[in-house]
């Protein structure tokens, strides 16, 4: 609290110094009369030489940023089938965007030092100039509509379930600040429900039709299974405010919204155990668990408990800032051989068979 209020009392003194010095200025400017406050060749000199540094720290900036803590290429551990589609897409962006930002904030910076003001030289002026306005705007609407139109593209191929495939159904649940994930059982279809038949004395926590024979052989559960090279198409409910199912190493994303149910669906291609031995997640999970074991020293030295060590999973977290635990809302999501899985979901009890 000392801290804060150090760092506020040092930002109003930075505030009222510079207030100060603006009206200092503006007094300077009202009693010199050798040029009444104009900029003179060597201020713009000055302003051009220091536009020219500012484009040259831009780029330094840039590649030290690239070099130190880019990671090329900038997505590579896709774990979906569709993945790689998403990614070719952001790369494909990105090469845009620093294509035209480096080009435009060349041509901004360069004028602004080539063209400064000087004594005797006077600006060439268009009141309009036709070719250069249609160049400029064709040039971005061309490469916008490439990008929408190759994105739309991208988009519908992956939401596109393909019903032939006879993906596995699984319900995602919502609610502050969890999630539940129910499975649709045998039959592979789920049971209905509603938020208003929600019945905490049964343990009926989702608010299924009990009515419902596609029903009873759904099964709920707080940790997500799928198996690898399966199709899952996830049917996403929200119980209270707006929420958003994000899978990150899956490129998966939907809303999660009130009164209404959303889908999306993916095939992953690679298992937890997988994943873990990539050297790309050995090393991430290296640094984290030297990062808590430095801070699990400075806890027991205060007679704390000690953070426990980190292990990869995939997780499905809440994209959507829903409330005070939002950065809690999250998700384990196991991918495992079908082996692996079969044996889970036999241990697991049906909807009619939690019921109290």
């Amino acid at each position: 609290m000392t801290a804060l209020f150090i760092i506020i009392i040092v930002l109003f003194a930075a505030v009222a110094i510079w207030q100060m010095v603006k009206i200092f200025d503006l007094a300077q400017v009202s009693t010199d009369t050798s040029n009444n406050g104009i900029a003179t060749d060597y201020d713009n000199k000055i302003n051009g030489y220091l536009m020219l540094a500012f484009l040259a720290f831009i780029y330094i900036i840039t590649i030290i940023s690239f070099v130190y803590w880019g990671d090329l290429p900038l997505m590579s551990n896709a774990a979906s089938e569709h993945g790689s589609e998403v990614d070719n897409l952001m790369m494909i962006s990105m090469i845009v965007i620093f294509t035209v930002q480096i080009i435009t904030q060349f041509l901004l910076h360069y004028f602004a030092f080539k063209y400064r003001g000087e004594k005797g030289k006077k600006a060439l002026y268009f009141a309009d100039h036709n070719t250069l306005e249609a160049v400029w705007t064709i040039i971005p609407v061309i490469v916008l509509a490439g990008l929408i139109i190759y994105g739309l593209f991208t988009w519908n191929s992956i939401m596109n379930i393909d019903e032939d495939a006879d993906p596995m159904v699984v319900e995602l649940y919502a609610q502050q600040f969890g999630w539940t994930a129910r499975y649709a059982g045998q039959d592979n279809v789920l049971g209905l429900a509603n938020v208003r038949l929600i019945d905490i004395d049964r343990a009926n926590v989702l608010g299924i039709d009990e009515a419902d024979p596609n029903a009873e052989d759904d099964i709920i559960v707080k940790e997500l299974h799928l198996p690898v090279g399966k199709p899952v198409l996830f049917e996403i409910r929200s119980q209270d405010v707006l929420h958003s199912a994000y899978m990150p190493h899956f490129r998966a994303q939907m809303n999660c919204v009130p009164g209404m149910i959303t889908k999306f669906g993916f095939t992953p291609t690679i298992t937890t155990k997988e994943m873990r031995e990539t050297p790309e997640m050995i090393d991430k999970v290296q640094n984290i668990n030297n990062i808590r074991a430095d801070k699990s020293k400075e806890l027991m030295a205060k007679g704390e408990e000690e953070l426990d060590p980190y292990e990869f999973h995939f997780l499905l977290l809440c994209n959507k800032i829903c409330g005070k635990s939002h950065y809690n809302m999250q998700m384990n999501i196991i991918v495992e051989t079908q082996e692996e899985y079969d044996a889970w979901i036999a241990e697991q009890k049906t909807f009619k068979e939690s019921l109290k």
